[in-house]
């Protein structure tokens, strides 16, 4: 074991929670509460007549093994990316992977929860999908 590995295993570093920009962040986390069959556990809202502090909300699986921690925060500069990307775009820089067991049966679970399917779709066993606030995320089958 080198410095770098042995500093690192004693610096025990650990991804928790992932935190989404967005213009709507109750709607959103209501959202993915709703497709993953978690609950909203913050959900704080605007401060009436300050732009910047537009709310916060979160929904945190019943353990870690289940999943991190998904933050929605307030964006008030936000623009929806643009998927596939485009040269000049707001390009999403991340995306939300989900396992699914039956593809067709998530994907129109996640569209009657408010989704909407990608018009683009460049791999056979994943489909992209829009959230409510423009993000791509992909659902893809879970390999035994």
């Amino acid at each position: 074991m080198d410095a770098t590995e042995s500093n690192r295993s004693q610096a025990r570093l650990q991804v928790t929670s992932i935190t989404i920009g967005t213009s709507q962040p109750h709607d959103l986390a209501h959202f993915y509460a709703a497709l993953l069959g978690l609950t909203v556990t913050a959900d704080e809202p605007p401060v009436a007549g300050d732009p910047t502090r537009g709310g916060w909300a979160q929904i945190r699986p019943p353990s870690p093994e289940a999943g991190p921690v998904l933050n929605f925060e307030y964006e008030q500069q936000f623009i929806r990316p643009t998927w596939p990307s485009v040269a000049g775009g707001q390009n999403a820089t991340q995306h939300l992977d989900i396992a699914v067991d039956d593809l067709d049966v998530a994907v129109q679970w996640a569209v009657d929860r408010g989704a909407a399917l990608a018009a683009v779709q460049p791999q056979e066993h994943v489909r992209v999908l829009f959230d409510p606030d423009g993000h791509p995320f992909c659902l893809f089958e879970r390999t035994p």
